[in-house]
């Protein structure tokens, strides 16, 4: 008895049936019945017709194949208001129209939109295209058949037709019901079908052309040789769609992640230069610089991105020094200066409790080592200094050179790039000036003296460091 219960002034069979249609348009409600209208009629003639199953176990067997395809879905593109998706269920389809006629093929692909988890109505859509796309894959063979005598050539030209014909009337049915649910338009969904249709139609002509020659000249018993390459290709799909989902996810983690460190760094300095007017903007400077010796010296991008950052945060250290040093007006003492020195040990220990800033951490504290091993912490020499650490050293140097001190005013940069080429071998790493000569020589003034937007962080970085997405203790310890 049907269930008539009133529910809030409505009843239930009718809500059903409203939730069944609700956001169908009349355009999709007259496509579906088209599709199955014509689904119908088609299956009507080739019964009256004398068309059958051929071998109605073989069918089956395709059609399970089919059913399990089905559950195998790749997303070709993924829109607001759904994806656009294809199966690898057209294999076995197109197997059963090859070998067994038109009735069969649509058989088997009816038996694909079993049980998917859509709405009746997109099932009955589904039941619908699916089938008259078997029609017309098999429809390819009888034309085939009737214009190329018996044989292997015959099998191989007809199993590459119908996987055409499958493709492109599978793509064009599944593009028309794409664009009436509006998701978007029918030539984008057409589009994306191109490389899949392209890449598929030779495996899938060559599997089902060996299939059939093997089931009419071998065996019918080869037919169970269908299963392993259907379910390996079903895989294949599977694998490539997880594969894509993982390298987009892993792209835009990467892309957080540098942010993140980006607007990190930028928070810092921002910090330090608060504190210290007369080397405000330095860090942006070095880093730039840095950043483009990198490049010349042909280094990768992610090796150009991690100079520009260690650049950023080299002097971070220069926060944790005694209040007064670093506004001193004067000369520093010979005490002041060891103080001054251990800037980069602080700044190593307070990126060190970042977990991703472990390489940074490393070039902060190196960064005024000299290749004659008479620079500090460690008196490493040459080699033994990390590159980035060599690179930010000169840039650092030579920024500080043309900027003004509380002690001395600004060099010009003549001067200080004579001062860089007069060091190399003993303070700095000879082909690191080389490459920084060559950029500043091929440079306008305002590059060479730091000056222009280009050298100032951007506004969001003047956020306090508390307001940073990364939060580190910072203190020398």
């Amino acid at each position: 008895m049907v269930n008539s219960i009133t529910l809030l002034g409505d009843t239930q069979v009718v809500r059903r049936v409203r939730g069944i249609f609700a956001g169908l348009t009349p355009q999709l409600i007259a496509w579906v019945f088209a599709l199955d209208l014509t689904a119908i009629g088609v299956s009507a003639v080739l019964v009256l017709t004398g068309w059958g199953l051929g071998n109605p176990y073989a069918v089956v067997g395709l059609a399970l194949v089919a059913w399990y395809g089905e559950r195998g879905h790749i997303t070709l593109r993924a829109t607001v208001r759904g994806p656009f998706t294809v199966s690898i269920s057209l294999l076995p389809a197109i197997a059963a129209a090859v070998l067994f006629g038109p009735l069969a093929a649509m058989t088997v692909f009816g038996v694909s939109a079993i049980g998917l988890p859509y709405p009746i109505v997109g099932r009955f859509s589904y039941l619908g295209s699916r089938a008259l796309t078997g029609a017309l894959a098999a429809g390819a063979v009888v034309g085939v058949e009737s214009m190329m005598d018996p044989g292997i050539g015959r099998s191989v030209v007809a199993a590459t037709c119908a996987a055409l014909v499958a493709f492109v009337a599978d793509a064009g049915f599944a593009s028309v019901a794409f664009t009436l649910r509006g998701f978007g338009r029918w030539s984008d969904a057409a589009r994306d079908s191109l490389p899949i249709i392209a890449a598929s139609v030779p495996f899938y002509s060559s599997v089902v052309a060996i299939l059939a020659v093997s089931y009419q000249h071998v065996s019918g018993w080869t037919l169970a040789l269908f299963f392993a390459p259907a379910i390996a290709a079903q895989r294949w799909f599977l694998l490539y769609q997880e594969q894509r989902r993982l390298a987009d996810d892993l792209q835009g983690a990467n892309s957080q992640l540098r942010a993140a460190n980006l607007s990190f760094a930028k928070g810092l300095i921002a910090t330090l230069d608060a504190r210290d007017r007369y080397t405000a903007g330095h860090s942006a400077a070095v880093a730039i610089y840095a950043r483009d010796i990198a490049a010349r010296m042909d280094l990768e991008v992610a090796q150009q991105e991690l100079a520009h950052l260690c650049g950023l945060v080299h002097d971070i250290g220069k926060i944790g020094l005694p209040a007064g040093l670093l506004e001193k007006p004067g000369a520093l003492t010979l005490d002041e200066r060891r103080e001054m020195q251990r800037h980069s040990e602080i700044g190593e220990g307070i990126l060190a409790k970042v977990d991703t800033y472990a390489e940074i951490a490393g070039v902060v504290r190196h960064h005024h080592e000299r290749v004659d091993g008479q620079g500090y912490p460690d008196g490493l020499c040459g080699g033994e200094i990390p590159l980035l650490a060599r690179i930010i050293a000169v840039a650092d140097a030579y920024n500080a050179m043309t900027s003004d001190r509380p002690y001395r005013d600004a060099m010009p940069s003549r001067v200080a790039r004579l001062r860089l080429a007069q060091a190399v071998e003993t303070q700095f790493d000879t082909s690191v000036v080389a490459a920084f000569e060559a950029i500043l020589a091929s440079s306008g003034e305002d590059y060479r003296l730091a000056r222009g937007p280009d050298f100032q962080l951007t506004p969001d970085s003047s956020q306090s460091l508390s307001e940073q997405p990364a939060a580190v203790a910072l203190s020398a310890s």
